[in-house]
């Protein structure tokens, strides 16, 4: 099979196409032969080792100290059974999530079949592998850590992502006031998606005061989003620094019932079934910025991580 494989830490450069042995199934996984992966910012970041600040050393720890351990990065993607599984026949359509197995990035790989469901018809395989990343994390942030519910006020900040491009529509379906905080460029795409409000980041900080700001971008930490956040409100730092990480853990409540919200989010088969439910009641549709052949991974690679990409970026075999 083919596959992206990464042999050291570095630059988009680094992501070479190699012939490698199929993986076989063995007891326990089931075999896809893959149609599409998506190449999320998380993709990116391990292949740089560029964490956000003080968490460097973590990624490190947990995907190889000098390179990774695992070559083939990769955890979302679309493909097609191998064998019969999960009372689904050979070939049936599925997609799914690798977790930090990852290896998604390659034409075979082999995966426990709880972390995979049947693609519902009319979501195409590049569609399908751009579904749950940017909706679990959205999913996970502002149903279960906000509770966000109608009339509530939401500023999201880096908002045409893959994250933001879902967490637009997933508080729209809950009712919520949107500011969209993006480049004017993304203005369109943004209120398409369901913004109320839409403010460029480059004209400085949004005026007024929100329920719950969530920051995709990582650029409003407490000490600037305190003075955004009505009393009551909630911070939700998608995007944060070990700083950010250990603060929220240790204070989660601040002055006048303000919070700040832990950064971990669910990915399991629960969390899938739940950004599946969301699409299939109109909720929640992947947004596609940008596709390329395998062979060109190095160009998703380097888009994925420039901070300006509008929706998801996704390699087909």
């Amino acid at each position: 099979m083919r596959a992206a494989v990464i042999r050291a830490y570095g630059g988009p450069d680094v992501v070479r196409i190699e012939t490698l042995p199929a993986p076989v199934p063995r007891k326990g996984l089931v075999g896809i032969t893959v149609k599409a992966a998506a190449v999320t910012r998380g993709d990116a970041r391990i292949r740089a080792a560029d964490a956000p600040p003080g968490l460097s050393a973590g990624l490190r720890l947990a995907f190889g100290l000098r390179r990774p351990r695992q070559p083939v990065l990769g955890m979302f993607f679309s493909g097609r059974l191998t064998e019969a599984a999960l009372s689904l026949p050979q070939d049936a359509r599925v997609f799914g999530n690798t977790g930090m197995a990852m290896a998604a990035h390659a034409e075979a790989l082999i995966i426990k079949p709880e972390r995979i469901l049947p693609i519902p018809d009319g979501l195409g395989d590049t569609e399908a592998a751009a579904l749950f990343f940017g909706g679990l994390t959205a999913a996970d942030f502002l149903i279960d850590k906000a509770g966000i519910g109608p009339g509530a006020r939401l500023l999201i900040n880096g908002a045409t992502g893959e994250v933001g491009c879902a967490a637009i529509q997933i508080a729209r379906f809950c009712g919520a006031k949107i500011t969209a905080v993006c480049r004017a460029q993304n203005h369109d795409l943004a209120r398409d998606l369901g913004a109320h409000h839409l403010h460029d980041y480059r004209d400085g900080a949004p005026k007024g005061q929100w329920d719950v700001i969530m920051d995709i971008a990582g650029t409003l930490p407490w000490r600037q989003a305190e003075a955004l956040l009505a009393p009551g409100g909630m911070l939700l730092p998608v995007t944060a620094s070990l700083g950010t990480m250990i603060g929220a853990m240790l204070r989660p409540k601040r002055r006048d019932g303000r919070r700040v919200s832990g950064t971990s989010s669910a990915d399991g088969s629960d969390a899938m079934r739940r950004v599946l439910d969301l699409h299939s009641r109109g909720a929640l549709r992947p947004v596609i910025g940008a596709t390329f052949a395998l062979e060109h991974i190095e160009k998703a690679h380097a888009l994925a991580e420039n901070g300006h990409k509008r929706g998801s970026v996704v390699v087909v075999m």
